[in-house]
């Protein structure tokens, strides 16, 4: 793989850094500038780029410094990687830097990684759609500083009753269960929080709408988390064998496999 002299912008993962893709670290590798989000990328995943590459830290500087840094080195025949914490496209602000590139008349390409969503759902074990619970995951944040749009409130959203993973929501758990409460969700609903999944310092809670907002607080959970609540974070079901799919059920036929009836 031989890089082009443009933005390589490159999804690095959750925190582990075996779980950057391969294509990813292949960018990392050979890029000759790399330009990281330090607050929340793994040193240890940013060692691994080439010796010959001048690797710079992203948080002192504004939007405008990235792009005119990225833009400069780029129309100086070099190629840049840009790596963001998770997947870009998840609050990762990137549209704003593809905007000024492109007026720029730089060249980038995006690189998914492994979101802190389902970093979070492995480390619990859990699958977020379990059949004849739910089929829906809404990937979302609480309202806070950040506005949301109004069709996109938290209780409206909540009111599918499906699984609901939170964002950016550490602090503001009463808003949470309060929002979720007025969608007409149980107390008792399964919630889980991850702090900084898959780090080596990663925390998990196992909580209750009812229980969220102290938990949250004895556990000093108020940063780099995600929260997972709905039926399908129920710890228990992976004791009880009641929610089969069809896919590999015998009896049922589809494209690679003929089902048998039940009584064979």
């Amino acid at each position: 793989m031989t890089l082009n002299p443009q933005v390589y912008i490159v999804g690095a993962g959750p925190g582990d850094p075996d779980l950057i893709t391969v294509k990813g670290q292949r960018i990392l590798q050979q890029a000759d500038v790399v330009l990281y989000t330090d607050s929340l990328v793994n040193d240890e995943l940013i060692a691994r780029a080439g010796e010959h590459a001048t690797v710079l830290q992203s948080s002192g500087m504004d939007l405008e410094q990235m792009v005119q840094l990225m833009a400069a080195s780029v129309r100086e025949g070099k190629s840049v990687a840009r790596i963001h914490t998770g997947d870009p496209s998840m609050y990762g602000a990137i549209l704003e830097q593809m905007v000024l590139l492109k007026q720029e008349g730089i060249a980038y390409e995006i690189v998914p990684g492994v979101s802190s969503v389902f970093a979070a759902a492995a480390v619990l074990g859990a699958e977020l759609t379990v059949p004849d619970l739910t089929q829906t995951v809404i990937l979302t944040r609480a309202e806070g500083r950040t506005p949301v749009p109004e069709r996109e409130k938290l209780r409206d959203l909540a009111s599918h009753h499906c699984t609901v993973a939170l964002y950016l929501s550490a602090t503001l758990a009463k808003k949470v269960v309060r929002e979720f409460l007025e969608a007409g969700w149980d107390e008792d609903t399964p919630v889980a929080v991850v702090q900084r999944a898959t780090w080596p310092d990663q925390k998990i809670l196992r909580s209750t709408l009812r229980n969220l907002a102290e938990d949250l607080r004895q556990a000093g959970i108020r940063m780099h988390a995600m929260i997972l609540a709905g039926k399908a974070l129920d710890p228990s079901l992976v004791d009880r064998d009641e929610h089969r799919s069809k896919l590999y059920d015998k009896t049922f036929t589809h494209g690679y496999r003929k089902g048998v009836a039940a009584s064979e």
